[in-house]
């Protein structure tokens, strides 16, 4: 096998589990605060606004920045973040601009790996293109840690939902100081990382002390212990181009979480999670992003078969029961697994029957312990798409289920 052809195998696997504000309209009652979620109480959120460049929307938008904010950490202390944020070239409505989060899919957790550093991917440009179109507020966060110091807490529930609601308080203060009315109505859509940043948002959307109306994730990661295991079982028997794709994936997200771990846990060490054959390039997780982190996962298995009769005898990845590890069964169990307790706002989920990536069991399992919990799906849309397709097919319906979500009573 060629690792040319490789790579090209790799890259086509998926790797996406794809913010106190004043002067604003007071157009609809502040939800209530949940026990135990810390309402935002942030003064002087804005920290500094920079032009983004790195995309062209100029005909859709008056205004493309990156914003770099105050949020409340997974430390329990404030820390700062980016997040794109995008107004539309129409003026405000009675009332103020609705705000929409984009919350993005998996990029890393190293700096460089922060959306706000880069230009967005088609499907993203599209969606963002289309809602300011519409006439709204859209508000990207790169998530804590990505961009700013400290490691990006990967898919912590409540790191993204902090990252969502102090973005969008902060925003609102921001382009109140401009005299530019927002609404207290917002929402947030999301795919996959970003799908389970949403729900995170759903859940603690009352931290932001405005009108939340609503969510849509597409293709939610979610039971990650369940898909790192599904994962190894889909490729037990299947040939090595199949099983080193699969592998390099896995590896990747099991990296991702390492690194997610030690911002609150700095002794933890990858040793307690890899081996000797793999612990170093695990480490690259805090330096390099998700994608060329596979690759060299990949590369490593590819040159061990070709010294070793074409196959992985004898290669070890991850250490037995990994999963086993109190932090690590605590961060499966608990701080990732988003829906663990009631939302009352609705909730619109996507989900391709094709994908490999977020399979359709793991979703189906999210939603049925949320219900145990009172939580109610609105609308739980599947089709034959793959991890990608399922956002990129159906960005037209988003922006109307967008539409639809913002304008209920």
């Amino acid at each position: 096998m060629k690792k040319k052809l490789l790579m090209t195998s790799v890259l086509s696997t998926s790797l996406f589990l794809v913010a106190c504000g004043g002067g604003s309209s007071d157009d609809s009652p502040a939800n209530t605060n949940p026990s135990g979620t810390p309402t935002n109480n942030i003064q002087n959120p804005v920290v500094k606004v920079d032009a983004y460049t790195s995309t062209n929307l100029g005909s859709v938008a008056a205004e493309s920045s990156i914003l770099t904010y105050k949020m409340l950490g997974q430390s329990g202390q404030e820390v700062q973040a980016t997040s794109l944020v995008f107004t539309p070239t129409t003026p405000p409505p009675a009332g103020g601009w609705p705000i929409v989060v984009w919350a993005h899919g998996t990029t890393g957790v190293a700096d460089a790996c922060a959306p706000s550093k880069a230009a967005l991917a088609d499907s993203t440009k599209d969606l963002i293109s289309k809602l300011l179109a519409a006439g709204y507020v859209v508000v990207a966060p790169d998530y804590e840690g990505l961009g700013t110091p400290g490691i990006h807490p990967f898919l912590n529930v409540k790191s993204e939902a902090f990252s969502i609601t102090d973005a969008v308080v902060a925003t609102r203060n921001y382009l109140s100081q401009r005299n530019l009315l927002t609404s207290k109505k917002w929402l947030t859509v999301g795919h996959s990382q970003g799908g389970h940043a949403a729900l995170g948002a759903a859940q603690y959307a009352s931290r932001a002390q405005l009108d939340y109306k609503g969510t849509v994730a597409v293709a939610p990661a979610s039971n990650l212990g369940f898909i790192l295991v599904a994962g190894e079982q889909s490729v037990a028997t299947a040939t090595l181009d199949k099983k080193i794709p699969m592998y390099a994936q896995l590896d990747t997200y099991t990296a991702l979480v390492t690194a997610g771990i030690r911002n609150t846990q700095p002794s933890f060490n990858y040793s307690q999670v890899f081996t000797s054959q793999t612990e170093s390039t695990a480490q690259q997780a805090e330096t390099i992003c998700a994608g060329p982190l596979a690759q060299t996962f990949a590369v490593n298995m590819q040159t061990y078969a070709e010294t070793h009769g074409g196959t992985l005898d004898g290669y070890t990845r991850t250490q037995t029961n990994f999963m086993g590890v109190p932090i690590v069964k605590a961060f499966l169990d608990k701080d990732s697994q988003p829906l663990q307790a009631k939302v009352s706002t609705p909730i619109i989920i996507y989900q391709g029957l094709a994908d490999t990536t977020v399979p359709k069991v793991a979703t189906d399992i999210l939603i049925s312990n949320a219900t145990v919990v009172g939580t109610k799906i609105n609308s739980y849309v599947t089709g034959n798409w793959d991890h990608n397709t399922a956002m990129s097919s159906n960005v037209d319906n988003i922006v109307g289920n967008v539409q639809t979500l913002l304008t209920a009573q």
